[in-house]
């Protein structure tokens, strides 16, 4: 353990780092379909080389089962009542890199999909929050701190505070971790009342009442002893309307249980020096390796301009959240500034459209790779010169942080842990790390790409000196998994 961390645990009564069981509906690389299954796998790894015991207990999907089902333990099994029906809930036991998992088993809720979509998803993840309440006192391990993440496990800290059933797990402290306030698990008050036999008193806006409903992360909001989300910026902004979602009121209340931990990325797994996927490997010393990659995505996508030309990327969900209404805007006036252009991803079947006639207009330019491959997301982070983020809000977002550690320079908008992570250049002092513009506007972000390729074409030293910073940038987890073990001390 850090001798830093050793100091902290002698400052408090416990001899030893609290133990952490972190609940959520998904964990990298058995489950994943976002970035939360990306913290959620990096983080107990991290707290492990800490000197904490922390351990993962998630949904047994069908995803899981198929790939890792000849490696997990039956441990046992018990039912629940949810509702009028009589549920059977396995627990099973997964080691993996060192970490524990605990899988909840369930076909009828975890049999198909992840996420079942519109009230049956409610109905699944009401499922998942009592059998993990139920299951705690049976696991051979006695955490701490109930980690909850998002609305999926939102429910955790009310029940273990208001439900008698559960009266014998109150030691227990709970942190709520907030990805994204857009998703808060809403549903018809009687929902709460079916599903978790919540009394009629707490169906107000003091409580868990939002807009007429019941909201899974307004629970955890109210009744979690802290609350967390994935960037320092994020924490201060969901405490406005425009972006708190109807919960401003209540995080401001609590602001000061409120902070803001931004998220880091496996340095392991995204190293230009050793990743396998990529064409050549370089270091911030050996540049070359590279312009060898950048050559090599270019030849493999059909991108036929000299090998010079500045080469941009997105690697993102096609959504009006990350940005895309204003890149539709201007994109063809962008592709004037002589650039290519590189797409990676899905999403909205508009946004899709327009790329691929966007490719059409423009080929052998801009590629429009319509789906997602990680081994090309690789290849792109290494081999494109920049990366456009123009997101409306970002909690966190990784690809930023992926982007500099190959050495491609991000150009964000200011906003969430966009803003926290890119030093904007400074054409005074040359220093920075990316580019940024302010507004959610098109021709602000129009003008942030002219200036990044400009710079690329007109001072090519000043770029590299950005693009050295950029690869000399500190996103590893085990920052984030510090500031967390901070958090957790602090709580006891």
């Amino acid at each position: 353990m850090k001798r830093e961390f050793k100091n902290l645990l002698k400052e408090k009564s416990r001899a030893d780092a609290p133990d952490i069981l972190i609940v959520s509906s998904e964990c990298a690389p058995i489950s994943k379909s976002g970035g939360l299954a990306d913290v959620v796998g990096a983080l107990p790894k991290n707290l492990a080389a800490l000197g904490f015991d922390a351990r993962v207990i998630t949904p047994y999907h069908r995803v899981v089962k198929e790939r890792y089902g000849n490696k997990t333990e039956f441990m046992f099994s018990f039912s629940i009542n949810l509702g009028w029906r009589s549920q059977y809930v396995g627990i099973l036991k997964l080691e993996l890199d060192g970490v524990i998992i605990y899988l909840v088993e369930n076909d009828f809720y975890f049999g198909d999909r992840m996420y079942l979509g519109s009230v049956a998803e409610g109905e699944q993840y009401a499922y998942f929050n009592l059998a993990v309440l139920n299951a705690i006192s049976n696991l051979g391990f006695s955490p701490d701190i109930l980690h909850c993440n998002d609305w999926q496990a939102a429910m955790l800290p009310m029940l273990i505070k208001t439900d008698p059933d559960y009266a014998h797990l109150r030691h227990i402290k709970t942190l709520l971790t907030i990805h994204n306030i857009a998703f808060q698990g809403r549903y018809d008050l009687s929902f709460f009342s079916e599903h978790f036999g919540i009394s009629d008193m707490y169906f107000t806006p003091e409580f868990i009442e939002l807009h007429g409903a019941g909201s899974f992360l307004k629970a955890g909001c109210v009744f979690a002893d802290a609350i967390n989300t994935v960037s320092p910026s994020y924490a201060d902004e969901i405490c406005v309307p425009f972006f708190g979602e109807g919960l401003e009121g209540i995080l401001s209340a609590r602001r000061h249980e409120l902070s803001g931990i931004l998220n880091g990325i496996d340095s392991s797994v995204f190293n230009p020096y050793t990743d396998p996927l990529i064409h050549t490997n370089y270091h911030k010393g050996r540049l070359s390796g590279k312009a060898k990659c950048k050559e090599s995505l270019m030849f493999d996508l059909g991108l036929k301009a000299p090998p010079d030309t500045p080469l941009i990327a997105m690697v993102t969900r096609m959504t009006g959240q990350k940005g895309f209404d204003i890149v539709t805007r201007v994109l063809d006036e962008m592709m004037g500034f002589d650039i290519c252009f590189v797409l990676l991803g899905t999403g909205d079947r508009r946004y899709e459209d327009f790329m691929r006639e966007a490719e059409a207009r423009h080929r052998g330019r801009l590629c429009a790779y319509i789906g997602y491959d990680e081994s090309l997301s690789h290849k792109v982070y290494a081999g494109a010169d920049l990366l456009l983020m123009p997101s409306l809000f970002e909690p966190c977002g990784l690809s930023q942080m992926i982007a500099m550690r190959y050495g491609t320079l991000p150009i964000v908008r200011e906003t969430g842990g966009l803003k926290d992570s890119v030093m904007p250049y400074n054409k005074y002092t040359g220093e920075g790390n990316g580019f940024s513009f302010s507004n959610y506007n098109a021709h602000e972000m129009k003008e942030a790409v002219y200036t990044a390729v400009r710079l690329y074409r007109d001072d090519r030293a000043a770029f590299n000196k950005l693009l050295r910073c950029a690869m000399e940038t500190d996103f590893d987890f085990l920052r984030c998994a510090e500031h967390y073990a901070r958090l957790y001390i602090k709580m006891l």
